[in-house]
């Protein structure tokens, strides 16, 4: 896959995939309206923003190292063909998902939405099962010892303090 696709097919992925995980679904769980804060506590909308700002640069690079790096798009049917080792993922190998995680805990603390955090919990879940069951077998069986070799390295979901030199 030619890069310009690849850039074309990821932002599509964005639009659809996060856009309605992260951002469709938490506005129709709150209307982006602010309830009284969780437990009382006003320090959880600082939170909540924080997630939301760290959650959405992390997402966007992540999808752009597939199609620039990966020659590829986050979508199953259009996957990258060269293992994304750089930027985030040399922290964690699930950048992608972490982020869209944050996206919507991220909400769910800002708008107070206890219903928004059980949400949240049933999409991890859903990421978790599908990166066990999915995803690491097909890499493992795509990019083999390379991708041993950077599982043995790099932790799935929180991150290193250092990065990993993707080439050691």
């Amino acid at each position: 896959m030619k890069r310009p696709t690849a850039l074309i097919g990821s932002a599509i992925f964005l639009v659809i995939a996060p856009g309605t995980l992260a951002v469709y679904i938490p506005w129709v769980f709150t209307r982006w309206r602010i309830a009284p804060p969780l437990l009382g506590f006003n320090a959880f909308r600082i939170l909540g923003a924080l997630m939301i700002a760290a959650g959405l640069p992390v997402l966007i690079d992540s999808a752009a190292r597939f199609a620039i790096q990966g020659l590829g798009t986050p979508i199953i049917v259009a996957p990258p063909q060269r293992l994304v080792v750089t930027g985030l993922y040399r922290y964690l190998r699930n950048p992608m998902y972490v982020a869209v995680s944050l996206l919507i805990f991220g909400q769910a603390l800002l708008f107070a939405s206890t219903s928004l955090l059980e949400y949240g919990i049933i999409i991890w879940l859903a990421f978790f099962a599908f990166v066990l069951l999915y995803e690491e077998p097909t890499l493992r069986r795509k990019f083999g010892e390379e991708y041993r070799l950077y599982c043995a390295r790099v932790p799935r979901w929180i991150p290193r303090l250092r990065p990993v030199d993707p080439h050691p």
